[in-house]
């Protein structure tokens, strides 16, 4: 189950991130402003974060394998059909229907990972699953921003929406010979703490302060990679540099999602949380002020800490919630974490049409830091190790 999860996160991960090669490519061809380029990454966010709970309640009924598999394949269809448009609505209305089908992905793989490991190392392995979509963002848009250059963007994204479609039919395959996930409803256990709430939530205060952190560590993240390929090209990078400093950042993030996940298992949560949101923003300021060659180099390190928070705070999710509601409140937690990725790159790219694009990512780097003192909130409701002192 943990490596049908793992494909099943690489293929969408490459997805959502060769937007950040394409967007570039569609702004010069479409000739749109920053404020329209960050309308086309909410568009694909926003309609991921409408369907998070949606798909964790079907999920309830009707299990998870069909519906990733169906969602799979609506994201790969969206890249297909994007590849035929001709202008900013075309872009915005493809690119939401697709971030539906998407929708699907993130509340039921983490669900049914939580479950094959629910009396094992389960935020080791949700780390992994992380992991596993890094790894996606490092090799897809890298082969991506390679074949746009040889064959244009529009033959890239149809390929790559071929490769989602074959992949759509391997996962419901795969996943119809796998026993572990979602029970029937009626056999479906229910535990005493399900009725304290309809989403089956523990703790309150802390399931709402791990959501908060989770919304900034999110919309830091969109906002940050929807300019950064603005702010390379500005220090003289081509298109196919900037798929390479794509995949830098990534490979680091691949590594960071499974050594924060290892970390916070021997540090705690709370420790690694603060010092990965520290180290996101000290990186970012770094990239902005560096040249090309050292900002660079800076990526991979940056990558570490920009993507490895999530792994911690995914597995805490599980923490928090009862097992027999764990889809929707992975759906609700997602919801309201990624409509605020969505909505980050319109407000930011409002910004930086107003400011321009250094100031815009100074100002994401000061945002990041808000996440700390969110952590003492979050402090009370998670069990650390006692080596942490905390």
């Amino acid at each position: 189950m943990l490596a049908t999860a793992c494909s099943i996160h690489f293929v969408h991960d490459g997805f959502s991130d060769i937007l950040y090669v394409l967007l570039p490519l569609w702004a010069a061809e479409f000739r749109l402003t920053l404020s329209q380029v960050g309308l086309i990454r909410t568009a694909y966010s926003g309609g991921m974060a409408a369907f998070q709970i949606p798909a964790g309640l079907l999920a309830e009924r009707w299990g998870e394998r069909q519906l990733l598999a169906a969602g799979t394949a609506v994201t790969a269809c969206g890249f297909i059909v994007a590849g035929t448009v001709g202008g900013f609505v075309g872009l915005l209305t493809v690119l939401l229907v697709a971030g539906l089908g998407s929708g699907v992905q993130h509340p039921l793989s983490s669900s049914l990972v939580s479950k094959a490991y629910e009396t094992g190392p389960r935020r080791t392995a949700l780390g992994t699953y992380n992991f596993s979509g890094d790894l996606g963002k490092v090799v897809v848009p890298a082969a991506v921003a390679f074949a746009a250059t040889v064959v244009g963007w529009r033959a890239a994204s149809m390929a790559y929406g071929v490769v989602g479609v074959l992949a759509a039919l391997v996962i419901l395959d795969v996943l119809t010979r796998i026993t572990t996930g979602t029970p029937a409803a009626d056999d479906r256990p229910v535990e005493p703490d399900a009725a304290h709430s309809g989403w089956g939530i523990r703790d309150v205060r802390g399931f709402q302060a791990l959501t908060a952190i989770g919304m900034i560590d999110n919309a830091t993240r969109t906002g940050f990679l929807t300019f950064l390929p603005f702010a390379l090209m500005a220090k003289g990078s081509s298109v196919a540099g900037v798929g390479t400093a794509l995949a830098l950042l990534f490979a680091g993030g691949a590594v960071g999602k499974f050594v924060c996940g290892l970390a916070a298992e021997r540090l705690g949560v709370i420790r690694t949380v603060v010092i990965t949101e520290a180290a996101t923003s000290l990186c970012l300021l770094a990239i902005i002020a560096a040249p090309l060659s050292a900002a660079l180099a800076i990526l991979p390190l940056m990558g570490v800490a920009l993507n490895g928070t999530s792994s911690v705070l995914y597995g805490t999710v599980a923490d928090l919630v009862t097992a027999d509601r764990r889809s929707r409140a992975y759906g609700l937690y997602y919801t309201v974490t990624i409509a605020t990725s969505a909505l980050s790159p319109s407000v930011y790219g409002l910004i930086g049409d107003v400011a321009g694009v250094t100031a815009t990512l100074v100002i994401v780097a000061a945002v990041v830091l808000v996440t700390i003192p969110l952590c003492l909130a979050l402090r009370a409701s998670v069990a650390e190790p006692a080596a942490t002192g905390a």
